[in-house]
């Protein structure tokens, strides 16, 4: 079995020590470190800072040789950042899961870092082993970026491929990769449920990643398959974005022109802007992992959506958003956020709100208010029984 999965596995254990070694002497990832600690200090005194980063983090991380000890000493540093960039996490559904089983997480996705790392948060907190991340090969162009990321259990999903062959092969091994991890090693994969974030906040599961997870097993029946999984829906809402307003900017341009290029370095400016950038309060909520057997990709995509949609936390600014939406829905009754928040709770929030309404261009403005209001729409759809 050794070496099949090699191109795309996290590292294991014993490789702990030489990849951390070759981390800690990496010029760009001191760079975005020293940058990350010292906003101010970096530019004229990075040549002075670097060296004494490197030194730290050798002596910090001196005796780690293996990914469980590095977890623990990294969720300090989480746990530090999630405290100044939010205003408290919380979790619901955690307490269903036993140790000793392995679950294949399906998630809405938002923010490129902060998804899974609050998905950890919860499973981690919970005293639970943290799942296995699929990342895209999109995101890792910087060797150290690979390298971190495959150290915090994350595994490789080939998204750059384009010829028809190539990408099938890489969808078949991405999907042994999964059913090996969750039926033979008992660990669990979070992945997204869609290609890309949802930058219009409407969340829907892409029925391809879910044929992705039967590739490997033809000869079984899929509903069978997606049974053997544990798959659980799981939603992740946040108060507010930070990356908003790019998401708007990018929404205008699209519907304006039909296209959007990206500039280089985008992903990492988003990723950098979503770690650091303030996000209130933040909520993960597991649904209960899929119980029945589907037959048709279609039909569970539905129902996961529901579930997604449902578990999802609706804050003031979200309802604040809907009372200015111009394609709210008529089909649906939402109720006003007086009627369901506290006086001073709402008060704070259409501050913040009414603060990122004036930050944003005016143009871009109803995509800012899409982005925030489309949840909304979708949740009380889901309460009416109405298709989505």
């Amino acid at each position: 079995m050794m070496g099949e999965f090699d191109a795309i596995r996290p590292y294991n254990d014993a490789e702990v020590p030489a990849v951390l070694a070759r981390l800690l002497s990496d010029q760009a990832f001191l760079d975005i470190l020293t940058h990350f600690r010292f906003p101010r200090l970096a530019g004229a005194f990075g040549w002075l800072l670097k060296p004494l980063i490197a030194h730290r983090l050798r002596r910090e991380f001196a005796g780690v040789k293996c990914v469980s000890t590095l977890q623990d000493k990294v969720e300090f540093y989480v746990d530090h950042t999630i405290d100044r960039a939010t205003d408290g996490v919380t979790y619901t559904g955690v307490e269903q899961f036993r140790s000793g089983s392995a679950y294949l997480f399906l998630a809405n996705h938002r923010d490129i870092v902060m998804d899974p790392a609050f998905v950890n948060y919860a499973v981690y907190h919970a005293g639970l082993p943290t799942p296995r991340i699929a990342i895209g090969d999109n995101l890792l162009q910087k060797p150290f970026v690979s390298d971190l990321m495959r150290l915090n259990k994350s595994f490789i999903v080939h998204r750059s491929i384009s010829g028809r062959r190539e990408k099938l092969a890489a969808y078949q091994l991405l999907s042994a990769y999964i059913n090996h991890s969750i039926r033979t090693d008992c660990a669990s994969i979070w992945i997204a449920q869609a290609e890309g974030r949802a930058k219009d906040g409407d969340d829907r599961t892409d029925s391809a990643i879910l044929k992705m997870f039967h590739m490997s097993r033809k000869d079984e029946p899929f509903g069978e398959v997606i049974q053997s999984l544990n798959l659980t829906p799981v939603s992740i809402s946040y108060e507010y974005d930070p990356c908003d307003q790019a998401k708007a900017r990018e929404l205008y341009i699209r519907a304006t022109t039909g296209t959007y290029a990206k500039a280089p370095g985008e992903d990492d400016v988003s990723i950098a802007q979503g770690i650091t950038g303030y996000k209130g309060r933040v909520h993960v909520n597991f649904a209960a992992p899929i119980s029945q057997a589907f037959d048709d990709t279609k039909q569970l995509a539905v129902a996961i959506d529901r579930q997604i949609l449902a578990g999802y936390r609706l804050f003031p600014a979200h309802y604040l958003a809907y009372a200015q939406w111009a394609d709210a829905d008529a089909n649906v009754q939402v109720p006003a956020a007086e009627t369901l928040f506290p006086a001073d709770e709402l008060a704070k929030a259409r501050e913040e709100w009414n603060r990122r309404l004036q930050a944003c261009p005016a143009e871009h403005r109803p995509y800012l208010v899409l982005q925030y209001a489309t949840p909304v729409r979708n949740q009380y759809r889901v309460k009416a029984g109405l298709a989505l």
